[in-house]
C-alpha cells in the first residue's frame, strides 16, 4: 500500500505528541524500575489532576488569543476558602459528609469564577490587555488568600481529603477519584470545542478577532464564557488542590499557572490563537507531569527541573513560530510557482 509523502508527514504531525509521550515513558521505565508500579502510576494521576485543569483553562484562553497568570493564586483563594467553609459546616451538621464537601465544591467555583468575570470585565470592557489584567488578579487574589487566613495553613480536614485521596474499588481494579474528574472534565471540554458554537467561535476569534466581529460573533460575550470556563476549572483544581495536600494553604501553587500554560503549548496549542485540542493539551500535560515524576525519582536537583522546564517551553513556542512560518511559505510558494 502506497502512501504519499504528504500523508505521511500529517500523519508524523498528528501522532507526534503520541510517540513522544510513549517513548517518554519507555525511557523512564528503563530509567527507575518503580516508574511503571501501580503506586507510582496512581500517584502521576493524582498529581497531575490539577495541572490538566489548569491547562485546560489556559488551552481555551489561549485559543481565543487570550491568557491567565492569575490562575495559581485564584487557585489558591478558592481553595483555602472551601476548606475554611467546609470545617465550618462540618462541625455544624456533626460530622457531616455530602452537605458540606458539596457547599465547599461551590464556594471554591463560585470564588474562582468571581475572580475571572473581573478579569474579563478589565479585558472587554477596558480594553486591558490579558496579560495585564491577569497579572494584577494573580497579586490580588495572593494577597487575599495570605490575609484571610493570617499567612498560616487550614489543618485537619477530614472528609475533604475524599477529592484528592478518595478512590473506588471495583475488585480487579482500584479507580481514583482524581482520575474520574480528569476523564469527565476531559469528555466536557473535548464535547464545548469540538460540537459547539461556541468552542468554533472561540478558534474564529483567536484566528482573527476583526473578521469574527464582522461574521456576526459576539467576541465580548465569548470572551465571558472563556473566562468563566476557566474560573469553574481553577476552583476545582482548588478542592483538588488543598485535598491532595490534606490543608489549606495560602501559599499554594506557587508557579502552576506556567505547568498549565506549558501543558497546553506543548500539546500543541498555539501561543498565537486560534488553534489547539483537548486531547493535545492532556498529553501535553502528561509528557510533563511524566518528565517531572522520573526527575524526581532520579533525584534531579530542582533548579535543574526549573531549567528543563524553562526550556521546553521556549522549544515549544520556537516551534510553533517556526512550523507557521514554514505553513505560509510553502502557501507562498504554491501560489507564485510557475505553471507546468
Amino acid at each position: 500500500m502506497h502512501i504519499s509523502k504528504e500523508k505521511f508527514k500529517n500523519n508524523l504531525n498528528k501522532f507526534s505528541l503520541f510517540m513522544i509521550l510513549l517513548v517518554l515513558i519507555l525511557v523512564s521505565s528503563t530509567a527507575n524500575e518503580n516508574f511503571l508500579t501501580s503506586g507510582n502510576i496512581n500517584n502521576i494521576i493524582r498529581q497531575l489532576t490539577v495541572p490538566v485543569l489548569l491547562a485546560y483553562g489556559a488551552m481555551l484562553l489561549i485559543i481565543s488569543g487570550m491568557i491567565d497568570l492569575s490562575a495559581a493564586s485564584v487557585l489558591a483563594l478558592s481553595g483555602v476558602l472551601s476548606v475554611s467553609v467546609y470545617k465550618k459546616l462540618y462541625l455544624a451538621t456533626g460530622g457531616g459528609f455530602f452537605i458540606p464537601l458539596a457547599i465547599s465544591v461551590l464556594v471554591a467555583v463560585v470564588v474562582a469564577v468571581i475572580c475571572n468575570i473581573i478579569n474579563a470585565t478589565v479585558v472587554v470592557k477596558f480594553k486591558v490587555p490579558a496579560f495585564i489584567a491577569t497579572l494584577g488578579m494573580q497579586l490580588a487574589a495572593r494577597g487575599l488568600a495570605l490575609y484571610y487566613t493570617n499567612g498560616q495553613n487550614i489543618l485537619q480536614l477530614n472528609d475533604y481529603k475524599f477529592f484528592g485521596h478518595g478512590s473506588f474499588d471495583l475488585g480487579f481494579v482500584q479507580i481514583t477519584v482524581p482520575l474520574i474528574i480528569t476523564v469527565f472534565i476531559t469528555i466536557i471540554i473535548w464535547y464545548i470545542l469540538n460540537q459547539t458554537k461556541f468552542g468554533r467561535s472561540l478558534y474564529a476569534i483567536g484566528g482573527n478577532e476583526d473578521a469574527s466581529k464582522a461574521s456576526g460573533i459576539n467576541v465580548d460575550r465569548e470572551k465571558y464564557k472563556a473566562f468563566i470556563i476557566n474560573g469553574i476549572l481553577v476552583g476545582l483544581a482548588g478542592v483538588i488542590f488543598m485535598s491532595r495536600v490534606n490543608s489549606g494553604q495560602p501559599n499554594a501553587a506557587i508557579g502552576y499557572e506556567m505547568d498549565g500554560l506549558t501543558a497546553a503549548i506543548v500539546g500543541g496549542t498555539s501561543f498565537s490563537g486560534g488553534s489547539g485540542t483537548t486531547i493535545g493539551t492532556l498529553i501535553g500535560a502528561y509528557i510533563v507531569g511524566i518528565l517531572t515524576n522520573i526527575m524526581n525519582i532520579l533525584s534531579v536537583n530542582s533548579y535543574i527541573q526549573q531549567i528543563i522546564k524553562g526550556l521546553i517551553i521556549v522549544a515549544a513556542v520556537v516551534w510553533d513560530i517556526n512550523s507557521k512560518r514554514m505553513g505560509g511559505f510553502k502557501k507562498f510558494y504554491k501560489k507564485i510557482k510557475p505553471k507546468k
